[in-house]
């Protein structure tokens, strides 16, 4: 097994940590989503689908504009990806009760049975990440993590969490 690499604590703004850093964003983007990735090519569909699927789950009835701004999309991009999870039966959008201009979404059975599959794959990771690097580690890559995606992440990130 390959050894955990961390940069020096008294290090940690130099160059080549800040690169090391990134380097670990990328790679995490590729190695953590591969069994997602291939789970969902199997099904014809890719990241932008995942993406949808998980936010219309996590906050079932989301409007499309709710969704455009937690994902920032555009219509364009949304629309494409939409008519095929609706044209596949994986989401339903509706017209809003209260107001009849807003479209809100939800997953169909299947749809939220396929996001599930997905999900727990990726759970596992999480949790033995989480698990083998304890509690104040992540509680400092969820401080790092916000850091990153600043104050209009974070507004977003608050809009979706049940803590």
């Amino acid at each position: 097994m390959t050894a955990i690499l961390l940069p020096s604590p008294d290090l940690f703004l130099r160059e080549d940590a800040i690169r090391g850093g990134m380097d670990l964003i990328f790679f995490t983007n590729t190695r953590y989503l591969k069994s997602a990735d291939e789970r969902l090519a199997a099904a014809g569909l890719g990241r932008a689908h995942h993406r949808v699927m998980y936010f219309v789950q996590r906050k079932p009835d989301i409007t499309v504009s709710e969704l455009h701004q937690i994902l920032g999309i555009t219509k364009q991009s949304y629309n494409r990806v939409a008519k095929d999870l609706i044209a596949r039966n994986l989401m339903i959008q509706r017209v809003g009760e209260k107001d009849r201009r807003h479209r809100l979404l939800r997953l169909t059975d299947e749809g939220a049975a396929l996001e599930r599959t997905i999900f727990e794959e990726l759970h596992g990771k999480v949790a033995h990440a989480y698990s083998a690097a304890g509690g104040e580690a992540v509680r400092g890559f969820w401080s790092v993590l916000q850091h990153l995606i600043g104050e209009e992440g974070r507004t977003m990130f608050g809009a979706v969490q049940r803590l």
